[in-house]
């Protein structure tokens, strides 16, 4: 059985308290839903369930029949003539791609539908909403977990459930709310550099493979053509290891300093969950947070 997954709230109770008409407001939406979503450990709590409950819908045994059955009814009209016990006989060959499609249409739906029904539990549209009362108070979040707006996994488009927005309201006066006690967190230079980094890269493995079968490949057609100018194609071997040696110490780079950058990302959302003020993160930070 998937467990719960330990959640930072985009924003928690000190941040909603740093308003007093935002707290009332958000007090409002959690007595609707019978959620105190100034509660950061129930929120969490809240947030980890809910994220589970939406992977499990999105990747429950329906979605797989579904993409299985789409996969099988698009290729059977290509490979089912191609069997001894449809030969002759084009029925067989290319009738069963019908139903197969029928039934990944209706895996499919179902599965969409689950994951849709789990997406908009009345608890997250709950705290969804208090995020966008929020941002119309001037607060904004440091992260947004795409899922919780129903985005892809790398963050983009639109979302099917995304925060609502409301009109800008006039920031209180000082002292109308609850000062943040939380430090905000100082970059430290690793996590610089992983920002450098992170989107360097990447190429390594298919360059080096190329090298390697172009370096091969080159002999073999100076043996069978008895051109000995592809024998020169042998220098592209140790050019690939040089290659594939480089990815390695860079992608190690990477995993050394990954740590530290997830650890200031996590601590980042936490200090502006709290209400302190924080810098924004770079988008590679986000994706940290999204793995």
């Amino acid at each position: 059985m998937t467990e719960a997954r330990t959640v930072i709230p985009p924003l928690g109770g000190a941040a909603f308290a740093a308003d007093s008409r935002l707290l009332e407001r958000v007090r409002a939406v959690g007595e609707r839903t019978e959620v105190d979503y100034t509660d950061d450990a129930a929120v969490s709590d809240l947030l980890g369930r809910h994220r589970v409950a939406v992977d499990r819908a999105t990747h429950g045994p329906a979605g797989w029949i579904g993409g299985l059955a789409l996969a099988a009814g698009v290729i059977w009209p290509f490979v089912g003539h191609t069997a001894p016990a449809t030969a002759g006989r084009p029925l067989l060959a290319y009738a069963p791609a019908g139903p197969l499609l029928v039934l990944a249409a209706a895996c499919l739906t179902l599965a969409r539908l689950r994951w849709k029904r789990a997406l908009m539990h009345k608890e997250l549209a709950g705290y969804r909403e208090t995020l966008g009362l929020a941002r119309a108070y001037g607060i904004e979040p440091a992260h947004v977990p795409p899922w919780l707006e129903g985005r892809r996994e790398e963050g983009g488009g639109k979302g099917a459930a995304p925060i609502p927005r409301y009109a800008p309201v006039e920031r209180a006066a000082e002292g109308t709310g609850t000062p943040p006690t939380v430090t905000p967190p100082s970059k430290p230079e690793a996590v610089s550099e992983y920002e450098r980094v992170a989107d360097q890269g990447g190429w390594h493995d298919e360059v080096g493979w190329l090298l390697l079968f172009a370096g091969g490949i080159g002999p073999a057609v100076a043996v069978s053509s008895g051109e000995s100018l592809g024998l020169a194609a042998l220098a592209l071997v140790p050019l690939a290891v040089v290659v594939w040696v480089a990815g390695h110490r860079q992608g190690s780079r990477k995993a050394d300093l990954r740590p530290e950058a997830v650890a200031y990302a996590r601590a980042v959302v936490a200090a502006r969950a709290a209400g302190a003020e924080t810098p924004d993160l770079s988008p590679q930070l986000r994706a940290l947070l999204d793995d």
